[in-house]
């Protein structure tokens, strides 16, 4: 079968025939139909992530056709239309994932190939109402924005969220998820066009966080966040505290611009806010985003489709952080 292969940090991404996957009991083969990029593959990619091991084959977002089953699996299954899961073993504290926890991807083979495998309690029914493009496009982002916000966030109806980073794939699902709430959302971008983009799918307003006070306009247009989701960090967050409401939660799952800086204590015991740290979510949690999709009828930003040969390009173009939501492979 063909697959993308990353054969070391220091070459570039490879379209290559490998050998199909082979079962064991429990397990299923999807013939993958769509895949989708998300950051962490870029950051494998260039060998800047824990664990890489060489060859392997990324890709954690995959829709597609059950073409197998392994020993004691349903074979009413071969045929069926399927989203992955690709949180596997968090274990049964829902707080924390477990010590076996893995992402699919890496350490296992991923979704950038024409066949995965992967356990059978890891594929979901494709919503009915998406394209395989657009199917594809929502696991990993899209469990992580859900668990942040409503897990972690407890954001409710009427509630006023801040989403630093309007653009990126779990940017545009937490903007999703928010406005299909009934919440009040604003963004941070560094591009005018994504604040545009935000404003078209439901945000109230938007600023762009390269102006020198961001933070005070963003102060004066919504008074107070009650939720304040940051896949970023870096220098700029030691401003969040000052704009948010008594009580609030700030969710972070990413560290793009950096780390944590000196932070001004007394704002965060004072009005007693929250920093939470998370990352991707239960198995609880996809069936309930997944639930959510389909009550909403929401279809994920796609920012554009290529062939799966063309990786290293929407890699390139992941990498220049050049993309308004997702960047979706064929295969």
């Amino acid at each position: 079968m063909k697959a993308i292969v990353l054969v070391s940090a220091d070459e570039p991404l490879t379209y290559k025939d490998v050998e199909k996957p082979t079962l064991a009991a429990g397990e299923v083969l999807v013939q993958i139909k769509a895949a989708a990029l998300n950051r962490r593959d870029y950051w494998i990619s260039i060998g800047k992530y824990a664990g890489i091991k060489y060859p392997t084959i990324l890709g954690s977002d995959g829709a597609g056709i059950v073409s197998e089953v392994g020993e004691g699996v349903d074979q009413s299954l071969i045929g069926k239309e399927v989203i992955i899961n690709p949180s596997h073993y968090w274990g049964d504290n829902p707080d924390v994932q477990s010590e076996d926890f893995k992402i699919l991807g890496l350490p296992e083979d991923g979704t950038l190939a024409e066949y995965v495998k992967t356990r059978a309690e890891y594929i979901h029914d494709k919503p009915a109402h998406l394209t395989f493009e657009q199917a594809a496009a929502l696991p990993l982002a899209g469990l992580t924005a859900f668990r942040a916000l409503f897990t972690k966030g407890r954001a409710k109806a009427g509630d006023k969220v801040l989403i630093v980073g309007a653009g990126s794939g779990t940017g545009t699902f937490v903007l999703q998820w928010a406005v299909a709430a009934g919440l009040q959302v604003f963004v941070t971008s560094g591009s005018g066009e994504k604040i545009e983009r935000a404003r078209q799918m439901g945000a109230a307003a938007g600023v762009s966080y390269k102006a020198q006070d961001w933070a005070d306009e963003l102060k004066h247009m919504a008074g107070g966040f009650d939720v304040v989701i940051d896949s970023a960090l870096g220098k700029d967050f030691a401003k969040i505290p000052g704009l948010c409401n008594p009580g609030a939660r700030i969710v972070f799952f990413g560290a793009t611009a950096g780390n944590i800086p000196e932070l001004d204590a007394r704002p965060i015991f004072y009005k007693q806010l929250q920093l939470l740290g998370s990352m991707m979510g239960t198995a609880d949690e996809f069936k309930a985003m997944l639930d959510f999709v389909k009550e909403h009828q929401i279809v994920p930003v796609i920012d554009e489709v290529m062939p799966l040969a063309d990786a290293q390009k929407a890699v390139d173009k992941m990498g220049n952080s050049a993309q308004f939501g997702k960047l979706v492979l064929t295969v």
